[in-house]
């Protein structure tokens, strides 16, 4: 397909118009959904012109404000543009940009985190609201009206079903051979309608290749040509090392162990620093014909792809630095014969990670002695980015791991606590951690049998008197000894100790 073929549809090449045009069909008030997951298959016309838009009315004192809901995180071109003019009344369910995050945070805009296999069948139950515009990208339209989907699928299918209005970007920038990658189930039904998800491998496709759309839903196309925005990875520090060279260890031991198939069982990996030298370690591990079943498909598992390592890899989106999001442009043609890009409600989809037995390996920011993890907030009340799809992955994976260097802040702060000051990811939850220090395997442990092993294994050499006087004086006084805590000490120890630390560094 060439770029001047991107459209076929007749009456839709009728509708062609600039990116201010179509902005202006957009009522203040809508909740708009909009492609995009992770950086990859976002809008990126139409959301600057209705940025324009919302700052052009609110300098004439005329309220202008929209709910806006995605796959996952966008760009700046998207999350930024519409939070810098205040144009974002709620948000969700996952972001990560600077902006969003200080408005959030500030109590300027409302937001909403929420599991990403939730999100669509919450927008189906009515849970809400009701969805007024979508605005799409997508690398073509053919000549029935269908949608060739772009680099990434997300939500895309449940906007389309259930917008009033839809607004199509067609992007020449998306290479036309990535057509045949995508996998559209149409299956999904609501209770107590619903029937299995007939997915018994990551290869398995069940679905369409294309979106189905009413056109006559359908009130404008517009043409871009913009690659995605993704973020540079930086190499693999020596901590991201570490915790890599943790997790292939434990690897092999439960090879070993006959508790893990040689080839092992189909990988899933956060997005971050982390999970790319875990992949990275993989190239030169002993594992051939490796498989993911994931969210997002990153550098690394495009690099074991690339090198024969692995096989198949699905995802609902790519997440890729500039440089490999080229290489995965350029060479679509070859890599649609090892990756699968699906619905995330299909992805992310508790029945197959379980059935799969996925292996999950998650970032996080903090965990406790006995394994609780916050993944998304600062000091208790500031959001970072949100949960994803971590918890879609941690509660029903045959493995659950969950990673990050025991310190942050140049050491100022541990990462391994007494209590973490929010829990998105219970200690049921929660079968591996890793740090920098070392692995601590929970699995078949009591509370205080894992609060033994995460100080030993886990905790920085700075912090371990610290957490091991705690836990020595919870459990000489805590009221209850199964999960022995001080409750009024469980937060404030921790600082007190650190301050009483600096003035000793000093």
């Amino acid at each position: 397909m060439s770029n001047s073929s991107r459209i076929l549809n007749p009456a839709l090449r009728s509708k062609i118009m600039s990116a201010e045009d179509a902005a202006a069909l957009i009522p203040a008030g809508a909740n708009v959904g909009m492609s995009g997951f992770t950086g990859a298959g976002y809008p990126k016309a139409v959301p600057l012109a209705l940025a324009r838009r919302i700052e052009a009315a609110h300098a004439k004192g005329e309220p202008f404000r929209v709910g806006v809901w995605t796959g996952a995180s966008t760009a700046p071109e998207l999350d930024g543009a519409l939070a810098k003019v205040n144009g974002l009344e709620m948000r969700l369910p996952y972001q990560s940009d600077p902006t969003c995050r200080s408005k959030i945070n500030s109590g300027a805009m409302e937001y909403i985190d929420i599991h990403l296999s939730h999100v669509a069948q919450f927008v189906w139950f009515g849970y809400l609201g009701h969805l007024d515009v979508a605005i799409v990208e997508v690398a073509g339209i053919r000549e029935d009206g269908s949608l060739i989907p772009a680099n990434s699928i997300g939500n895309n299918k449940t906007w389309l079903d259930l917008a009033d209005k839809i607004i199509i970007e067609v992007n020449d920038w998306v290479n036309p051979a990535l057509e045949g990658m995508h996998d559209v189930y149409y299956g999904t039904r609501l209770p107590p309608f619903r029937k299995p998800i007939p997915i018994l491998a990551p290869g398995d496709r069940i679905g369409e290749q294309y979106f189905r759309c009413d056109p006559e839903k359908i009130v404008a196309v517009v043409r871009t040509d913009a690659p995605d925005r993704n973020t540079p990875f930086t190499p693999p520090d020596a901590n991201s090392k570490r915790i890599a060279g943790h997790i292939l260890e434990f690897f092999e031991h439960e090879v070993k162990k006959g508790r893990l198939p040689h080839g092992l069982l189909p990988l899933q990996s956060g997005v971050g620093n982390v999970a790319n030298a875990v992949m990275s370690g993989l190239e030169d591990g002993p594992y051939d014909n490796l498989t993911s079943y994931t969210e997002v498909l990153q550098d690394g598992m495009l690099q074991l792809i690339r090198n024969g390592k692995m096989s198949l890899a699905s995802a609902t989106a790519v997440s890729l630095s500039p440089d490999a999001a080229a290489s995965f442009n350029s060479g679509a043609e070859e890599l649609k014969k090892h990756v699968v890009l699906r619905p995330q409600e299909i992805s992310n989809h508790p029945e197959v990670i379980r059935r799969l037995g996925v292996i999950a390996m998650n970032g996080m920011i903090e965990a406790d002695i006995y394994g609780n993890v916050n993944s998304t907030h600062i000091a208790g009340t500031s959001i970072m980015n949100g949960i994803g799809g971590s918890g879609d992955f941690a509660r029903n994976a045959y493995l659950s791991i969950f990673m990050t260097p025991s310190t942050a802040k140049n050491g100022a702060i541990s990462c391994i606590v007494p209590m973490v000051s929010h829990v998105d990811h219970t200690e049921h939850d929660v079968q591996v951690v890793v740090t920098e220090q070392g692995l601590a395997d929970l699995r078949g442990l009591s509370p205080k049998q894992r609060a033994k092993v995460m100080i030993d294994n886990c905790a920085h050499p700075d912090y371990k008197p610290a957490l091991a006087e705690y836990y020595r004086l919870a459990l000489e006084k805590s009221p209850g000894r199964h999960t022995p805590h001080l409750l009024g000490e469980a937060f404030g120890f921790m600082s007190e100790w650190k301050a009483k630390h600096a003035l000793e560094r000093a």
